[in-house]
């Protein structure tokens, strides 16, 4: 029997509702296979992050290698790396990589809690963000890496176009940060625009995560980039819709809903 593969190289989620844990949790659910490389250990929870724990480089390489050699993937997610020196370790292993990857710019948790280090900003720029296929900044970190306020739609599809000239790839600025419907703009040459309804639930924590995990998992199973964007977003959708709640801050979703 086969099955399509996603690898994961992102932090570990001690909670379970972000990071490597929701990366796996989603390709399986979708019905892919997750590998991992775990670049960092948070011990966090859903009332924020306690303490950030890099591994060093040289494991960080170790892990990508491992499964290249074995289980190559059918794409891959990057999610948070908080230092250059992973960063450049992870740039220069999937350098040789021709599938599909799905970069997730995880600066800030969900939580208010920062995840990137400023020196590791220009290794992001410089190095990660031209690897991948399609980038998935929410507008508080596509403000960030534009230098630059987006306060309505238009300017939202206008940070997409500016970030794809950018760094030469596909990009999807998530709008959940708003208010009233959750519009999500997706730019591949032309502009898409995805809206579904605010939902009335707290517990989002990991859902830029899950989003690029699944978006990683679609393009793994053959979908086009736009496809992908959109069953995506449905399925994140119907794991917050489904109310799960745990902790005390802000909860996870539900990543094996029924769908």
């Amino acid at each position: 029997m086969k099955i399509k593969t996603m690898m994961t190289v992102a932090g570990s989620d001690s909670s379970g509702g972000a990071g490597i844990q929701a990366d796996i949790k989603t390709a399986t659910s979708l019905g892919v296979f997750a590998t991992s490389a775990i670049t960092s250990i948070t011990a966090q929870n859903t009332m924020g992050v306690n303490a950030v724990y890099d591994l060093s480089p040289e494991a960080v390489a170790s892990q990508i290698d491992a499964i290249m050699d074995d289980i190559p993937p059918d794409a891959v997610k990057i999610g948070m790396v908080s230092s250059a020196e992973i960063i450049k370790t992870i740039a220069d292993h999937l350098k040789h990589y021709c599938g599909p990857v799905v970069v997730d710019p995880v600066m800030v948790a969900t939580s208010g809690s920062p995840l990137l280090r400023e020196e590791a900003e220009a290794a992001l720029k410089e190095l990660l963000l031209p690897l991948a296929t399609l980038i998935t900044p929410n507008i508080p970190e596509a403000e960030h890496l534009l230098s630059t306020k987006i306060t309505s739609v238009e300017e939202q599809e206008e940070s997409a176009k500016k970030m794809a000239d950018a760094y030469g790839v596909s990009v999807l600025v998530k709008g959940g940060h708003g208010t009233g419907e959750a519009v999500d703009i997706f730019y591949d040459g032309s502009v898409h625009r995805f809206e579904k309804p605010m939902l009335d639930n707290p517990n989002t924590h990991g859902t830029g995560c899950t989003l690029s995990s699944a978006i990683a998992s679609h393009l793994a199973l053959g979908y086009s980039a736009e496809e992908a964007v959109k069953l995506s977003k449905e399925y994140v959708f119907d794991a917050i819709a489904d109310g799960l709640n745990l902790g005390h801050g802000h909860g996870p979703i539900h990543h094996m809903v029924r769908r």
